[in-house]
């Protein structure tokens, strides 16, 4: 049946160019994509993104860039507006990231815009509004830094149907946190920030003039950065230039990480990634994947970036040949590093296995012998000699003196003092907690105690230190190392639970000024500080002013006393032991930041784990003896170990000890390699037989 044909009709003007930004601005990332590539052709050497809902309600960037004119402020936001191209010729030599003058025109038509920019030569920022790519109001002179801010509020306010297509928050946030981790890595030189709006900590933050395999462990994390391969290779006959940085046969993951930069724009081959693939299958576990990151440089002219409307992908010459020229360099680079190879066991075993019960069982029963690679040559119960022998002098470094106004006098009496101060503790009568979130958070740690773990670490013995982060230990017929950082620090925080208001008090020799403490942690890397976050003396004030409002209730539940701005005292968890002071900067600046305040449960737990974390068992940058004289002592100073002698004793005959006695390890230690086991005996046997 035949009608009569429907009548053509041109599209309203704003409906074609909604059409067109859902071409370009698919999602929060992709807009903020197109930001930050303005700010970097821009010149910026610092960005900073602030979002909120995952970028839906609101997407902020902000640069130290060159700025934009007033007189250009009215038609920032049309379609086909831009400072990068004149002529279509132009497209052949391109070499910034923008050129068609689409992404703030799109990003104006389904978001409500603001820009607030100011060039070096203007002596006041102007703030334009936008919507639909036009100006709401004549543009207004304001505050503000050189550079350019655009905050972009309500994405898709206007596109019901893209706006319900979108995922979560959450995941439209790690989408976000995916974008600007690849550009700072690709652009080392820049520091960038992101943040959730109304949060203080960052989600990813790198410092300006870093390095490619710095910010690599900054977003990455370490296991990534130690196993980079650097790969140089160039072809002349082809017209392209690749640099890269890709993970050698020891590093493996199940999803796979590549990021590719083509004459910096960031992009995605389907063919390179397939290619590189098909190299590392002959080196990694089936099912598992390297961490890439490729930057190509290939002449503008061979190149097609206008193919795409997110510029997602991009076409050039002789693809086949440099895929394949970039598959062998990356193949030799790979062979040239496959002299060693590192290879990693369990992390926990799940159980005793059956052997050990077969072992046990026949062993107590008489009907056999204990075959040689099944004997158990340790005892748990056993101590050693110097447990006793080294005891006095590590006693006398680390029990306190209080303080008093007749000090000579109790320096006479030094010996009858002390042994007061201990009957005095063991008739101090214990508060009882009542607190439901501390009973709450109690009963937590009863509720996720891993049954294995916990034989294991009650059971084991005492091999050696490794180092001061790392020990070995013994449990049946195997070896295991064990991270004395990891397990120490769940220990004090259940300690801290445990003993909660109930604390003894080191205090130090002389009171320490927390301004300066504030300071000496922002000037470390591990801070985090930087320009944007305002000048470290007002950061300082603020930590002082804002602990010493807390100072009443820190000395009565954590015996952490704070007088006049200056920190006197700390808990004493435990007897013979002394939190490495090199990480007391930092522990002050962390209890201002990063503590959730709020609310009681929230504030107690993130308190206990910041306290916890610093009295962890760890590496310790203080010359020997430094953290015995900030703390005043009593007793004799003679035979004083060295520093190498102290820590070890401290591991073997107090952490490890107490570990042994008081930990509940959680079910999590099962699998985060707080224990690895490295040598099981049987095992051991059968390669020996073999040989």
């Amino acid at each position: 049946m035949s009608g009569e044909a429907p009548v053509i009709k041109r599209l309203d003007e704003v409906v074609v160019n909604r059409i067109a930004a859902g071409e370009v601005i698919q999602r929060p990332a992709n807009a903020l994509k197109e930001m930050m590539e303005n700010s970097l052709d821009a010149g910026a050497t610092n960005i900073q993104v602030t979002v909120k809902q995952g970028g839906l309600k609101m997407l902020q960037i902000q640069d130290n860039g060159c700025g934009i004119r007033k007189e250009d402020m009215e038609i920032v936001c049309e379609r086909f507006t831009t400072s990068k191209l004149r002529q279509f010729e132009d497209l052949n030599s391109i070499n910034t990231y923008g050129f068609r003058g689409e992404a703030l025109a799109s990003i104006s038509h389904v978001a409500h815009v603001t820009i607030t920019t100011r060039t070096a030569s203007s002596k006041c920022a102007f703030r334009g509004l936008y919507s639909d790519g036009k100006l709401k109001e004549p543009v207004k002179p304001c505050a503000g830094n050189v550079g350019t801010q655009i905050c972009a509020e309500d994405l898709f306010y206007n596109v019901a149907t893209r706006r319900k297509a979108l995922r979560s928050p959450a995941e439209e946030h790690a989408k976000v946190v995916d974008v600007v981790s690849k550009y700072s890595i690709h652009n080392c030189k820049v520091g960038f920030t992101l943040k959730k709006q109304g949060e203080s900590m960052a989600d990813v933050r790198t410092p300006p003039d870093s390095t490619f395999v710095d910010n690599i462990r900054a977003i990455y994390g370490v296991s990534v950065s130690r196993e980079l391969l650097e790969v140089d290779h160039e072809d002349k006959s082809l017209g392209f230039a690749m640099k890269g940085l890709v993970t050698n046969a020891n590093y493996s993951v199940k999803k796979s990480i590549f990021l590719l930069f083509i004459n910096h724009r960031l992009v995605d081959s389907t063919g390179l990634r397939k290619a590189l693939d098909i190299v590392y299958q002959a080196y990694l576990p089936k099912g598992t994947h390297p961490f890439i990151y490729m930057s190509l440089e290939i002449s503008p002219q061979n190149i097609d970036v206008n193919v795409h409307p997110t510029k997602h992908e991009v076409h050039f010459l002789h693809e086949d040949a440099i895929t394949s020229s970039i598959q062998a360099a990356v193949e030799a680079k790979l062979l040239g590093s496959n002299s060693s190879r590192t290879f990693f066991t369990q992390a926990m075993l799940p159980g005793p296995s059956k052997e050990d019960v077969k072992v046990k069982q026949s062993s107590k029963d008489g009907d056999e012998a204990v075959r040689p690679q099944e004997m158990i040559r340790t005892d748990s119960r056993d101590q050693k000699l110097d447990a006793f022998l080294g005891q006095t002098t590590s006693k006398n470094s680390t029990k306190i003196a209080p303080k008093s106004a007749n000090a000579s006098d109790e320096a006479d009496n030094s010996d009858s003092a002390a042994e007061n101060d201990s009957i005095k503790r063991n008739k101090v009568k214990r508060r009882e907690i009542r607190l439901n979130s501390i009973l709450e958070l109690r009963q937590e740690i009863k509720d996720d105690v891993s049954d294995a773990m916990r034989d294991l670490l009650q059971n084991h013995t005492f091999v050696g230190c490794v180092n001061e982060s790392h020990a070995l230990i013994q449990h049946s017929t195997r070896l295991y190392l064990a991270n004395t950082t990891t397990l120490s620090k769940e220990m004090f925080y259940q300690l801290l639970l445990q003993e909660f208001g109930n604390f003894g008090v080191l205090r130090l020799s002389e009171p320490a000024p927390i301004k300066e403490l504030v300071m000496l942690a922002l000037d470390s890397s591990a801070s985090g500080w930087t320009p944007a976050d305002g000048p470290k003396e007002d950061m300082a004030d603020y930590v002082v002013t804002f602990l010493s409002s807390k100072a009443e209730m820190m000395q009565d539940y954590f015996s952490l006393e704070i007088e006049d701005g200056n920190l006197v005292t700390l808990p004493m968890l435990m007897e013979n032991y002394i939190p490495p002071l090199d990480e007391l900067p930092m522990y002050i600046l962390r209890l201002a930041t990063e503590v959730n305040w709020e609310t009681e449960k929230e504030c107690f737990l993130s308190f206990l784990q910041e306290t916890a974390d610093f009295y962890s068992m760890k590496k310790s940058y203080l010359s020997p003896g430094d953290s015995e004289k900030n703390m005043e002592t009593e007793g004799n100073e003679e035979e004083r170990p060295t520093r190498d002698q102290d820590w070890k004793w401290t591991v073997e005959h107090v952490i490890y000890p107490s570990i042994k006695q008081m930990l509940l390890p959680p079910s999590k230690t099962e699998n985060d390699r707080s224990v690895i086991q490295l040598a099981n005996l049987p095992d051991l046997y059968k390669v020996f037989e073999r040989c």
